[in-house]
């Protein structure tokens, strides 16, 4: 197709169509050319334009504001030092959709990083579903520690264990816990974790500056019940006591006060890295979550937090 010429009487014009064929069509910019009969620096020039003049203001403004207002007021609330805020879908029961792609550019943004740096990774179903949209990557300066361990029950690798995932698409040294998620008793775990290479895998866990992780709720359909990690019996055990959630098997009360004995006594996972030297970013939503989402951001067993925007107006009281 022939290159027609910039006019200035049709500058907004095409701007108004370059940035819907962009932001609302999905178009690349090589397609928007083709299109448009421009070259592709001038389709560049054009989408660039139609934001800048606040010509895709009236999809975009609103549920952005509004997102970017919330996480705002989590920081503030919480002192976190991340937070991120998506739009809610009102007909999604998925526990994922959304904050699993945030995750994804956060992580990729930190593993682009020229310098050297340790990254800690949890467990869980959100987690999982953000690695699993990485992109392939060449990371050999970095290195990825697992705080929690990754062998089931009955021996198998625990299904949810995202060091795995990670290792798959990004080229960096991967640092698995070789031990079970939680052990079977006291005496064991004693055993495991004194071993020198879990020692050192602890230490490094210890030393991530950015470490990412979901929160498990702690109902019925608590995932360490769910995935065969504790009974019945030991799941009510932890409700009792008060447990509402946990993070790499670690379950704490409704104050974000670790639950003293029972499987806590048992679990085989790395400490949580300490929030004041580096960041700990929890990956959740929902109304069954939201009790153990407060206790963390309140007690800072977290300090950054990537959730969406019903779960965030719920934590500001704004239901």
């Amino acid at each position: 197709m022939a290159l027609r010429p910039e006019t200035g009487t049709s500058r907004l014009d095409d701007a108004a169509r370059a940035g819907w064929l962009y932001y609302v069509a999905g178009n690349t910019q090589d397609q928007i050319a083709a299109k448009l009969g421009v070259s592709r620096q001038t389709a560049q020039r054009l989408v660039s334009l139609a934001m800048s003049e606040g010509l895709i203001r009236v999809r975009l403004d609103h549920p952005i504001a509004r997102c970017l207002e919330l996480a705002e007021e989590l920081r503030k609330r919480f002192a976190l030092d991340l937070a991120e805020v998506v739009p809610t879908d009102p007909d999604s029961v998925s526990t994922t959709i959304g904050i699993a792609e945030v995750a994804a550019t956060e992580i990729e943004r930190f593993l682009r990083a020229p310098e050297p740096m340790v990254m800690g990774i949890g467990t869980g179903r959100t987690l999982k579903a953000a690695t699993e949209q990485l992109p392939p990557m060449e990371c050999p300066q970095h290195k990825i520690v697992s705080l929690t361990g990754n062998i089931s029950p009955d021996g198998s690798a625990a299904f949810y264990n995202v060091i795995f995932n990670m290792a798959d698409r990004i080229k960096a040294r991967s640092f698995p816990m070789p031990l079970p998620v939680i052990a079977s008793s006291e005496d064991e775990r004693e055993m495991l974790i004194a071993q020198p290479m879990v020692k050192q895998t602890f230490e490094l866990a210890a030393n991530a500056s950015v470490t990412f992780v979901g929160i498990g709720e702690l109902g019925p359909q608590a995932p360490l019940f769910v995935d065969g990690f504790i009974s019945e019996a030991e799941l009510k055990a932890l409700q009792k006591a008060g447990g509402v959630a946990e993070i790499v098997g670690w379950v704490f009360d409704q104050q974000g006060n670790y639950i003293d004995g029972l499987t806590n006594a048992r679990v085989a996972s790395a400490p949580l890295p300490s929030r004041e030297k580096a960041l700990v970013v929890a990956l959740a939503k929902g109304e069954r979550k939201l009790p153990g989402i407060l206790a963390a951001v309140t007690r800072r067993l977290v300090n950054g937090l990537i959730t969406d925007e019903r779960t965030a107006a719920a934590l500001l009281g704004e239901r």
